[in-house]
C-alpha cells in the first residue's frame, strides 16, 4: 500500500494480502447456476466464459461499461483498438450472450465515448428499443492541438420491448429558485421550505452535474475508467425497482454493485481482473456501513452545490 500519498488522498489501495483476502470472497462459476447462487456474486472470470452460466431471464437491468475502441491496459491487460468493422463483431458478440439473461421488460444501458457511440448505437438498434442517449460532461480530458478536448461521453438507454420501468420522480433534479414566483402570495411551480427556495425538474439527456471520482472522494480506485457513483444511480433509480436485479458484464472496480447494494437491488457482475475484483469487495464491505452516494442526499438529487448553500443558509439561521 502507498504511505507516501497526500494526506486527503482517500482512493482506495489494497496490500498483496488484502488483495488475496478480498478475491477470495469472489466466485467462479464453470457450469450452469441458479439466480441464488450468483446473486450479490462478484464473478472473478472472463465475461465470454461466465455469461454462459448465468440463469436465464433473470435481469431487470443492464449496465453495461465495455471497452472503448482505444488501445488501453487495465490492469495489465491491453485492450488493442480494432477497425470498426472488429469493434462491431466484438459490440455484436457481448450483446447477443447477455441478451438471454434479460427478462422480457429489462432496460439496457450501455456507456461509450463519441467514437464508439456511433458503432454500439447501431448495433444496439438491431436487438433492442432505443429510448435515447444520454449525453454526460465528464470534464476531465487531455487536451488536442488540431482536435476539440473530448470532455463528453454518451450512455445509450434501450428497452427490450415496449413494456418498462421508469421511474421520473426518482430522478428529478432538485434546484434552487432564484426569482420565486407567486400566485396570491403563493409559490407557483416551486416549494418554499426551510432549506430554500427549490423546483424539482424534470432530467434532461444531457448531464452537467456528474463528477469523475478523484483521489480526496472517496469511492476513488485505481481502475484507469471508473464511473461515479452517482452517474450509475441515476441509471438505477429511473430504470429499477428495488430488489430488482441488475447485471454488470464489465463490472471493473465494481460501482454499479456497491450502488445497486446501497439502493436495495440485488446484484451481479463478471470481471477478469483480479485486482479490480478485490477492489470490488472491499468496497461493497464499506458500502455495508456507508450508503452515501455523492450528490444524493435525502432521496433527492441536489443540483450542483446548491444543498451545500442551503445547508448552510440552514445553519447560519439557527
Amino acid at each position: 500500500m502507498d504511505t507516501e500519498r497526500a494526506e486527503r488522498n482517500r482512493t482506495i489501495c489494497l496490500s498483496a494480502e488484502e488483495e488475496q483476502d478480498y478475491l477470495a470472497r469472489c466466485i467462479q462459476i464453470t457450469e450452469p447456476q441458479r439466480l441464488q447462487m450468483v446473486e450479490n456474486k462478484t464473478i472473478y472470470d472472463d465475461f465470454f466464459t461466465a455469461v454462459h452460466h448465468l440463469p436465464r431471464g433473470c435481469v431487470d437491468l443492464l449496465i453495461a461499461d465495455p471497452p472503448y475502441n482505444l488501445t488501453k491496459s487495465f490492469g495489465g491487460t491491453v485492450f488493442t483498438k480494432k477497425k470498426e468493422t472488429q469493434y462491431e463483431a466484438y459490440t455484436r458478440s457481448w450483446i447477443e450472450a447477455v441478451l438471454p439473461l434479460l427478462k422480457d421488460d429489462a432496460t439496457v444501458y450501455v456507456c461509450c465515448d463519441w467514437a464508439s457511440s456511433l458503432t454500439i448505437g447501431r448495433v444496439l438498434q438491431e436487438y433492442f428499443h432505443i429510448r435515447n442517449r444520454i449525453t454526460w460532461q465528464r470534464e476531465k480530458g487531455r487536451g488536442a492541438a488540431a482536435n476539440w478536448k473530448n470532455g463528453m461521453e454518451d450512455i445509450w438507454f434501450a428497452t427490450k420491448s415496449a413494456k418498462y420501468t421508469f421511474n421520473l420522480d426518482a430522478v428529478k433534479i432538485r434546484k434552487k429558485v432564484i426569482a420565486p414566483y407567486r400566485v396570491d402570495g403563493k409559490p407557483k411551480d416551486w416549494t418554499e421550505s426551510a432549506e430554500g427556495n427549490y423546483r424539482d425538474t424534470c432530467p434532461s439527456n444531457f448531464w452537467d452535474d456528474i463528477t469523475i471520482p478523484f483521489w480526496s472522494m472517496p469511492e476513488n480506485t485505481e481502475h484507469p475508467t471508473q464511473k461515479s457513483e452517482k452517474l450509475i444511480a441515476k441509471l438505477m433509480l429511473a430504470s429499477s425497482n428495488p430488489d430488482d436485479f441488475i447485471f454488470d458484464p464489465f463490472l471493473g472496480s465494481g460501482t454499479t454493485s456497491v450502488v445497486a447494494k446501497k439502493l436495495g437491488r440485488r446484484y451481479c457482475g463478471i470481471e477478469q481482473n483480479a485486482r479490480y475484483c478485490a477492489i470490488c469487495e472491499k468496497r461493497l464491505e464499506l458500502a455495508q456501513t456507508d450508503p452515501t452516494i455523492q450528490g444524493y442526499t435525502d432521496g433527492v438529487f441536489w443540483a450542483r452545490n446548491s444543498h451545500s448553500e442551503q445547508k448552510s443558509k440552514k445553519k447560519a439561521a439557527e
